[in-house]
């Protein structure tokens, strides 16, 4: 009962292999905000999340505090969704695509447009 039970946690620092970099732009999947688009502006790799731009608003309450000059009110900001809700926009044939993957000829991986096989490079 106690001790080493033989069951192994999953490491919580573990990252996800996310197919959304930063400042690509993508389209939401499901969800309340489907269908919009907007630019990605941060990805959380641990939790599998992403901040877009425009996407996600919720209302956060904060209080008015003199010593920082921050003065008090709702204000609303994007919030994280899960990276599954997304699919990347291809930059090229401007439509949602899946995404491959493969080496150039210096042997850096390189995501690919599966539609178009237009390669999406910064």
């Amino acid at each position: 009962m106690y001790g080493n039970t033989g069951v192994r946690h999953r490491d919580k620092k573990s990252t996800h292999k996310s197919h959304v970099k930063k400042g690509d732009t993508v389209v939401v999947l499901s969800g309340k905000d489907r269908g919009k688009q907007g630019r990605v502006l941060r990805v959380n790799g641990v939790k599998g999340t992403a901040i877009v731009e425009r996407v996600n608003f919720t209302k956060k309450h904060t209080k008015p505090n003199p010593g920082k000059n921050v003065q008090g009110g709702i204000l609303e900001r994007e919030a994280p969704i899960n990276v599954a809700k997304l699919q990347v926009v291809c930059p090229s044939c401007n439509e949602p695509a899946r995404l491959g993957s493969h080496r150039n000829e210096e042997g850096e991986g390189v995501r690919f447009c599966r539609n178009c096989k237009a390669d999406l490079n910064k």
